[in-house]
């Protein structure tokens, strides 16, 4: 009897072991090369300043002028319109205040698009929430994409 009950206490540990995990490689960040800020072409890291500043402080001023082909992509001015811009604006800033500036934060390069990618911490004159600006820019010197997220905050 002794035998059969540790018999099946050996089986029911055997059975339960549990499967090897399968593990996943991110391929993102083998495409992705963080750069130091003052390796990046000028040209691209002013490109992406200037057009961030101009969206932004668009919510200001209520006055939005329009990307020209030479700067964005044809799909960012067609995204980029006037009513777009303005809805977004009157939702940011009943949240956040008026637009002060913006700081950067990193910059990343894309070896498989060959894209740059340029991060900015955005500040307001409340800090009650925190929001990041991303702006991509391509080998054309063009802004293929530009948006804005709402980051939350750590706890300490």
């Amino acid at each position: 009897m002794k035998k059969i009950i540790l018999f099946c206490c050996i089986l029911l540990i055997v059975s339960c072991k549990s499967k090897k995990s399968v593990i996943y490689k991110d391929t993102t960040t083998e495409n992705t090369t963080l750069l130091k800020l003052n390796d990046t072409e000028i040209v691209k890291k002013k490109r992406a300043d200037d057009l961030g500043t101009r969206l932004l402080e668009t919510c200001n001023v209520s006055r939005f002028k329009g990307f020209s082909k030479a700067e964005a992509t044809e799909k960012v001015r067609k995204n980029a319109t006037k009513e777009k811009i303005s809805a977004v604006c009157q939702k940011i800033n009943q949240k956040n205040g008026r637009f002060l500036g913006i700081n950067i934060v990193e910059i990343s390069f894309n070896k498989k698009s060959n894209e740059y990618n340029f991060r900015y911490n955005i500040d307001y004159e409340k800090k009650l929430y925190k929001r990041e600006l991303f702006v991509t820019i391509n080998a054309d010197y063009k802004v293929s994409s530009i948006s804005t997220k709402e980051v939350t905050k750590k706890p300490i």
